[in-house]
């Protein structure tokens, strides 16, 4: 698809979501998560999966609990147990390439940021993995905020830290509750998948 993303005129500053948005994560996460949760029984599937797009992976594990209700479940030493089998395989991480070209554009033009569902540790080693790390003025993640998406904290942040307005703030996000955390951080968003 030779479709090319265009910036409203009022942006000031780019912030990304990383998984599934700027890096082609999701089949590894996906995998991570079914890995862990089948050993308690619950039969991850993608709906499940899809439902969860942006939202940090402590609070996916209490809906997890709290809808299976596993035996000897600890959401968040689940949570860690599901981190550590996908940072396993973090160097798979592709860009998806749209979006990552927009950030390619714009690097040194307007300030850029991240801002993710994901924890610190992850979420560096993604950028460093599809080579961005040194192209972001900004990094949030879910170690960042007390509330995660769809809130908006991880955004206005991010904002923060850019010295930009959030109305002048472009979002790229590929998952619901990142959209209308962006939407009510008062940001412009893009929907990724209306790109893929």
């Amino acid at each position: 698809m030779d479709k090319k993303i265009q910036l409203p005129p009022k942006t000031k500053a780019l912030i990304f979501d990383i998984d599934g948005t700027l890096a082609d994560t999701m089949p590894t996460h996906y995998k991570a998560f079914r890995k862990v949760l089948g050993k308690y029984g619950i039969d991850f599937n993608e709906e499940i999966f899809n439902s969860f797009a942006g939202v940090p992976v402590g609070p996916q594990m209490v809906m997890m609990k709290e809808r299976f209700k596993p035996e000897n479940f600890d959401p968040e030493t689940v949570a860690r147990e599901k981190e550590d089998e996908y940072y396993k395989s973090i160097d798979q991480a592709k860009p998806i390439e749209i979006v990552y070209n927009v950030l390619i554009d714009n690097h040194g033009k307007m300030p850029i940021g991240c801002g993710t569902g994901g924890d610190r540790r992850i979420a560096t080693r993604t950028l460093e993995v599809i080579g961005v790390n040194n192209k972001v003025n900004a990094l949030v993640t879910a170690d960042d905020v007390e509330n995660g998406k769809p809130a908006p904290d991880t955004f206005l942040k991010c904002a923060e830290q850019l010295g930009v307005e959030p109305e002048h703030c472009l979002v790229f996000e590929d998952g619901k509750p990142g959209i209308e955390a962006a939407k009510a951080a008062g940001m412009m968003v893009v929907d990724v998948n209306d790109y893929l």
